[in-house]
């Protein structure tokens, strides 16, 4: 079964982020190198979606797959559709991000 791939606006915004810190770091052709290879990342998820860490006591559904050690891809899988809800870099805490407290302005 082929899966489809959805990336969350926000995931978009969270990996130009990425690319604008290591292109800052280390400039932009290493930095679209790693953004490419975490798009690379994401789209095998097509083929074999039901990877990574289940984090269903974060939300029902949602999973983790580490990146390189440095990147949180945070996903969940619903019928033939891989959504990526978030890409976090340098160790975050995507636990707080992801899942902000109720009220706060951020929770979905």
């Amino acid at each position: 079964m082929a899966f489809r791939l959805e990336i969350a606006p926000e995931a978009r915004e969270q990996l130009r982020s990425i690319y604008r810190f290591i292109a800052e770091q280390t400039g932009p052709k290493t930095a679209a190198g790693f953004a490419r290879a975490i798009l690379d990342q994401c789209r095998s998820l097509t083929t074999f979606p039901h990877r990574g860490t289940s984090r269903s006591d974060l939300r029902p559904g949602l999973r983790v797959l580490g990146f390189r050690r440095s990147v949180a891809i945070l996903f969940e899988v619903e019928g033939d559709i891989v959504r990526i809800g978030g890409i976090y870099y340098g160790g975050r805490d995507y636990e707080k991000l992801f899942n902000p407290p109720a009220g706060d302005p951020r929770q979905r």
